[in-house]
């Protein structure tokens, strides 16, 4: 990706006084989330790592039975069964080869059947996903960055506080009260 913006962030939102992890996760989708969950609320996961055991229901114990999930590419299972081993604590990038940058490979995996999580595979389970996911393959990267900035926009939309409700921070990641005390 160039050094372009993506999207034009809006100024002089209100932010609360608190964040929880706890409240963000409640508004998460699962990473076995089916697919009218996560139309309702989808969250991409294009960069990063994830524990094996945000995932391992799907190496072994696929719906109870022992094996493994068949809409997992066999051969990317095996690769992430060898890795990680009960117990261990061990991370695996959720886009092999491009965990640390935002790009569509994300949509390349998930059409191999090599996403992580059953929320990737998923979205080839619905038309309208799926579409989606295939047409990512064959547009320019620049569209997918239009899609994500025009999300980005409006989810900035979403609960806005009003009024008195708040703050405007002076750091997006401070509240005001503890900005003052940074060096």
């Amino acid at each position: 990706m160039t050094n372009q913006s993506l999207y034009q962030v809006e100024t002089g939102r209100r932010d609360g006084f608190v964040s929880r992890a706890s409240e963000a996760e409640a508004h998460l989708p699962s990473s076995y989330a089916n697919i009218s969950a996560l139309k309702a609320n989808f969250g991409a996961h294009a960069i990063g790592n994830s524990h094996c055991f945000s995932f391992d229901k799907r190496l072994k114990r696929y719906h109870g039975k022992g094996g493994i999930d068949p809409t997992l590419d066999p051969h990317y299972a095996i690769k992430l069964i060898s890795k990680c081993r009960p117990g261990n604590g061990t991370t695996t990038e959720m886009v092999p080869g491009s965990s640390t940058t935002f790009d569509t490979k994300y949509y390349e995996l998930v059409a191999k059947r090599r996403g992580l999580f059953h929320s990737d595979a998923a979205l080839l389970h619905d038309k309208e996903t799926r579409d989606y996911v295939y047409s990512r393959l064959k547009s320019p990267e620049s569209s997918f960055f239009a899609d994500f900035g025009s999300a980005m926009v409006k989810m900035g939309k979403v609960g806005v506080l009003t009024g008195k409700a708040g703050e405007i921070r002076k750091n997006c990641a401070l509240v005001n009260r503890y900005f003052f005390f940074l060096p």
